[in-house]
This record gives C-alpha cells, sequence and structure tokens, in this order.
C-alpha cells in the first residue's frame, strides 16, 4: 500500500505563486510516473503534468509555461510549482503515483485564487 500526503494549498491572489508537495511512502518511488491532477466544482478529475522516472516532464496546455513539475527521489516528494496563478486554476488538486499496473492517488489539497 502506498500513502501519498499533498501539501502546501492555500488562497492566493490571481498573479501569485504557491507550491504543492507530496509526500510518498513507496520505496520504488524513484521507478515511478508521478503526476498531478485537478478537480474543479462541478467538473471531472483533469490531468495537469507528469513527471516520469527518467524525469521527462509533460503539461496540460492550460497550464504550459506557469507550472513546473519536478521530483527529489532522495526525498520521496513530488512538487508542482505553481506561478502566475488564474482563479480557473482553482481546484483540488491530487498527486499520483503509478508504477507496473498499480495506480494511486492523495487526498488532494485545496488551491483557491482569488480574482
Amino acid at each position: 500500500q502506498v500513502q501519498l500526503v499533498e501539501s502546501g494549498g492555500g488562497l492566493v491572489q490571481a498573479g501569485g505563486s504557491l507550491r504543492l508537495s507530496c509526500g510518498a511512502s513507496r520505496s520504488s518511488f524513484s521507478i515511478s510516473t508521478l503526476g498531478w491532477y485537478r478537480q474543479a466544482p462541478g467538473k471531472q478529475r483533469e490531468f495537469v503534468a507528469t513527471i516520469r522516472s527518467g524525469g521527462s516532464t509533460n503539461y496540460a496546455d492550460s497550464v504550459k509555461g506557469r507550472f513546473t513539475i519536478s521530483r527529489d527521489n532522495a526525498k520521496n516528494t513530488l512538487y508542482l510549482q505553481m506561478n502566475s496563478l488564474k482563479p480557473e486554476d482553482t481546484a483540488v488538486y491530487y498527486c499520483n503515483l503509478a508504477v507496473g499496473f498499480s495506480t494511486y492517488w492523495g487526498q488532494g489539497t485545496q488551491v483557491t485564487v482569488s480574482s
């Protein structure tokens, strides 16, 4: 069983920044594909960014150039640096860990961007 714990969410004004963190309990963290997803009220959960074990990244078009995903394998921690935040970024942000045929989710952290 893997436990993922997100932190770093909060309330920020438009144009501001936040850094999300996700700590994982799994020893195979370094070989896992990690990702961030978000779910706004009344909407489906959507992809934000992923980072593979080799470090390659992929972003949703809506966050490209504003968000940066990174990982620290020594600390079993995933990050999402969010800059130039917009009200439409308001959502619950979830981290995801995928390894082999298994996938795991955190409990989510709320990000609210005021206009």
